[in-house]
């Protein structure tokens, strides 16, 4: 008996072993066909926007890398939320990726019931480009430049209005942050999207705004608008005569909006390095590197564009964002 369950448990063994060689054959051999047909980026909001550009920009240059076209599709909704849950539930061939910004950062503690763990139910495979954040006022605003903002913040606050374009969204971060780091709490009027709140605040029904430079450098340009700061520890290349936050007197305030991408969990690490390694390739083409300059935006460094770097990252932006949105005590569910 003690002789048939020996040959019996060796048997079990043997075809186990056999079944793991298989698979991993088969897991090998997909990865080295990989990619055979078009791979599918989802972009969790509206076609046109900031991030939607970047996914495209980026997704071309990859598909020349990769011989095989990368096509958007965008799933917008729930301030992101949708479209990542579509790539977390996604079969996990590398078919399907997801570009996403810092809303994947500030999501845990947006939402309640979120549905997902950003550094759990995704793999990594790298970020993309970082857009700046700059602090923008109404032409009639009183204060001619940033270094007169605090102590006019400070003294008016209950009757200063800031703009933002919803719950979750960059300018409300960035307005969040700026609040925090003045100890000064400002009137949030909150818009369903950028264009609405740039209009008010070109018409001086608001007072402030801050946003992505994607979405405000024409009337930046125009004189529409008057620009106090770049939110971040250096000036922006495309807008050089705005001061830092530091510069202008305020808080040393960095506020980057950083766009990556991901993948489903369980992803084959050969596809995530094939994906990495088309990705780090692209943010340095120079074509790459020019379109985000267009937009006030920068492509990241190569070690940036590598799972291990937006592993590190996300953790840092979560702990970073966590506390200050708990504060505030505003949820988007």
């Amino acid at each position: 008996m003690n002789f048939l369950a020996s040959v019996s448990r060796t048997l079990l063994s043997q075809a186990k072993l056999g079944i793991a060689i298989l698979l991993t054959s088969a897991t090998v051999a997909q990865a080295q066909d990989f990619p055979s047909r078009p791979i599918t980026v989802i972009v969790p909001f509206s076609a046109g926007g900031p991030t939607d550009k970047v996914a495209r920009d980026i997704a071309q240059i990859m598909g020349k890398q990769l011989q095989k076209p990368l096509i958007i599709e965008n799933a917008a909704g729930a301030g992101g939320t949708i479209g990542t849950k579509k790539v977390v539930l996604a079969k996990n061939d590398g078919y399907t990726v997801l570009i996403h910004h810092i809303g994947m950062a500030t999501a845990p503690s947006l939402y309640r019931h979120l549905g997902f763990d950003p550094l759990k139910d995704l793999e990594m495979v790298g970020e993309i480009a970082d857009v700046p954040m700059v602090l923008l006022g109404a032409k009639a605003f009183p204060p001619a430049s940033a270094n007169e903002l605090p102590a006019y913040l400070k003294a008016n606050a209950s009757n200063i209005s800031l703009a933002n374009a919803g719950i979750g969204s960059a300018s409300h971060l960035c307005g969040l942050l700026l609040q925090s780091a003045l100890q000064t709490e400002l009137t949030t009027v909150p818009y369903k999207g950028t264009a609405p709140a740039l209009s008010d605040l070109m018409g001086g029904q608001v007072n402030l705004m801050c946003d992505q430079t994607t979405n405000v450098s024409g009337q930046i340009k125009s004189g529409a608008v008057k620009p106090y700061a770049a939110m971040q520890t250096q000036r922006i290349q495309a807008f050089k005569d705005i001061p830092t936050a530091q510069e202008g007197g305020l808080p040393p305030i960095e506020v980057k909006i950083w766009h990556a991408m991901y993948a489903p969990k369980g992803t084959p690490a050969a596809i995530i390095d094939k994906l990495s390694a088309a990705l780090q390739a692209a943010v340095q083409e120079p074509g790459f590197k020019s379109k985000m300059a267009d937009l006030g935006a920068q492509a990241v460094t190569p070690a940036r564009a590598q799972p291990a770097s937006l592993r590190t990252h996300l953790g840092h932006e979560i702990d970073k964002w966590t506390p200050i949105i708990k504060k505030a005590g505003i949820y988007a569910d």
